[in-house]
């Protein structure tokens, strides 16, 4: 453990010492670049953790975040026990599935702020079809993974299909959609930012864009940072569930 903790602080040092090397001296002259390093970002980082208008932006993005998990789960754990339990139904689907989980989520910007408007609806939208496709796969691939005993018995017990799906495919396929949660997560939080690029007046995404139309090269450090600090202990979270 000790071990494992001091190679990770090491590496996170080179790391911060590369950033301030390229930074400080390699980029010195670039009017931008020179701003947004180590001693630029952490303070500008500070300073939005320490006002009311930074974690309001955080608790902005964090609830579009869960909302569009919440959707895509919903539609997407089903979708894999469905694609999973019916080969035929797969076989059916695997083109349209294979052609809309392979669209740019941000490919349907025009049209999805065209359709709700600009605010909350499109970015909870966004988030929702970038990570209802790794749920549904997920899903999917657990039930694909289970014993086909195990259905064999609860159908020799007497199970209906459902009782069956209820009884042995769900609890069967948690670690499946547990892993595909936390990959859904990963890509949703990328989306997520340049999602709230698009005619909002909060979350982060607004706010590195806000940073940047005011020259505040610092601001714009500080909050990169602090989106890839976010990701970091929500992905840590997820990974301790899976």
């Amino acid at each position: 453990m000790l071990q494992r903790s001091l190679l990770r602080a090491t590496t996170v040092t080179c790391a911060v010492g590369l950033w301030w090397l390229l930074t400080a001296t390699i980029w010195s002259t670039n009017p931008v670049l020179s701003r947004i390093g180590p001693f630029d970002a952490v303070p500008s980082l500070i300073d939005t953790l320490s006002s009311s208008s930074g974690w309001d932006n955080i608790q902005t993005s964090l609830t579009r975040l869960l909302a569009g998990l919440l959707i895509a789960v919903v539609i997407g754990v089903p979708l894999g026990i469905l694609l999973g339990t019916f080969r035929k139904v797969e076989e059916a689907s695997t083109p349209i599935v294979n052609f809309l989980r392979m669209i740019s989520p941000l490919a349907w910007a025009p049209m999805v702020i065209v359709a709700f408007g600009v605010g909350t609806a499109p970015v909870v939208f966004l988030i929702a079809i970038t990570a209802v496709w790794p749920m549904a796969l997920g899903s999917a691939a657990g039930v694909k993974a289970l014993d086909p005993g195990w259905r064999d018995v609860a159908r020799s017990l007497g199970a209906q299909p459902r009782e069956v799906v209820r009884s042995v495919v769900v609890p069967g396929v948690r670690a499946h959609v547990l892993t595909a949660l936390r990959l859904a997560l990963g890509v949703a939080w990328v989306v997520l930012v340049p999602a709230e690029m698009l005619g909002v007046d909060s979350g982060l995404g607004f706010a590195v864009l806000n940073a940047r139309d005011q020259l505040d090269y610092a601001a714009l450090g500080g909050n990169v940072l602090l989106i890839g600090c976010i990701g970091y202990i929500l992905d840590g979270l997820f990974r301790r569930l899976a």
